[in-house]
């Protein structure tokens, strides 16, 4: 099949190193393994493809169109020219057609993949992440409220499958097909974030070192790391030579290197920047235990990728139960629940870990074994594919690796 996949939305660099940037670039590569041509619709790059997509750009494989971000003199005519430039998008998907599917990962303003779809009858996948309008109007800030929940409305309907990364975004997407007059409305199913299981691997044996605790994702707020830091602090307690690696980037950097100074744990905490996703995996080798330290009052809709590269790369999960990861987590088995927000909860599960390493030896075992079993990309993309009545394979894989 020739394939638009359509990510409008400004913030996702689609070859950078954000976790949304990483689920593009993994639908995009299963899609390519599975035979298909892919048209890539995007706003911004954030820089070069991952070699095996850059052989499939040089075969004529993939196409990328980089339409260029929407700017504005504030708020309310950022949103305005956005919903203007949905309509340059769709004349482009148009011209570039024609298509047999579209996959649309769906951005605050825009509509045109699926609106692609319905002018010419063929199959279009929503992907959903985040109950976008709730977020924008939390974080950033948002003028034309009803028109953005119009668009999602318009870009559901216009779907022939709506796919959410959790029950809550599904929930919020259902809410607002309640609002159509549209009789045959399009199914809602679940699909959580997966792995690549073939990229990130367990180590081949464990050198001597420190114990060290691990976070993989971009330093903000709502990821709980300022928790870590004050559960690294105590655990140092017990045992005094555990080191943190944190692996990521974002506005809280440095306002973790002055706590880390304050609590006197800064020669044991490392901060690598942010990283390409081809580079995660020997990092996660550097891991003992990873750890999911999201706070207890955070938005619980998420789909946590990070866990998933854990598991994958057999690695022993601490996690808040919070938000989807009691269903993901299975306590004690695949890795251990403890409350957010709470550094002493959080300390002496890695401290129970530090001490046992025949315990982390099993509990990451099953972890992998978890995660292969039916949360690979493969796995989420076939599954997709499938609501919509499309298949995945197209004929002999390819061989386009990430």
């Amino acid at each position: 099949m020739r394939i638009a996949y359509v990510c409008a939305d400004p913030g996702i660099p689609v070859f950078g190193t954000k976790g949304a940037s990483v689920h593009v670039q993994e639908v995009v590569r299963v899609l390519l393994e599975a035979g298909h041509e892919i048209d890539l619709f995007c706003r911004r790059t954030g820089g070069e493809p991952w070699p095996a997509a850059a052989a499939a750009r040089a075969a004529g494989r993939l196409t990328v169109h980089e339409l260029g971000r929407v700017r504005g003199e504030d708020v309310a005519d950022r949103e305005r020219r956005a919903m203007a430039a949905d309509g340059d998008l769709l004349a482009a998907v148009t011209a570039a057609g024609p298509f047999d599917a579209v996959y649309e990962r769906y951005s605050l303003w825009s509509t045109a993949g699926t609106a692609y779809a319905r002018e010419h009858g063929v199959p279009a996948v929503l992907e959903v992440n985040a109950p976008l309008p709730d977020e924008q109007a939390r974080h950033r800030g948002l003028v034309h409220a009803d028109a953005a929940h119009a668009v999602v409305r318009q870009a559901a309907t216009d779907a022939s499958v709506v796919v959410c990364v959790s029950e809550p975004v599904a929930t919020w997407v259902r809410e607002q097909l309640a609002g159509t007059a549209r009789a045959d409305r399009p199914a809602v199913v679940v699909e959580a974030n997966g792995v690549d299981v073939e990229r990130i691997v367990p180590a081949a044996g464990r050198p001597a070192r420190p114990f060290t605790v691990g976070f993989v994702g971009t330093l903000k707020p709502w990821h709980g790391t300022e928790t870590l830091l004050e559960a690294h602090a105590l655990l140092r307690r017990s045992v005094p030579e555990a080191r943190l690696l944190l692996v990521g980037d974002g506005p809280q950097a440095q306002a973790l290197r002055e706590q880390a100074r304050a609590l006197g744990t800064e020669g044991a905490v490392e901060t690598t920047g942010a990283v390409a996703p081809v580079d995660v995996p020997a990092l996660l080798h550097r891991m003992d235990v990873a750890t999911a330290p999201y706070p207890a009052a955070g938005e619980g809709y998420f789909s946590p990728l990070k866990v998933y590269e854990y598991m994958a790369a057999g690695l022993p999960v601490v996690a808040s139960a919070v938000g989807q990861l009691p269903g993901v987590v299975e306590h004690a088995r695949t890795g251990f629940l403890v409350p957010g927000s709470d550094p002493a909860a959080l300390a002496e599960a890695l401290r129970e870990l530090a001490t046992d390493a025949g315990l982390r030896e099993r509990v990451g075992a099953a972890a992998r074994a978890h995660v292969t079993s039916g949360h690979t990309w493969t796995h989420v993309v076939e599954r997709s594919l499938a609501a919509a009545g499309l298949p995945l394979a197209a004929r002999e894989p390819a061989g386009v690796g990430s």
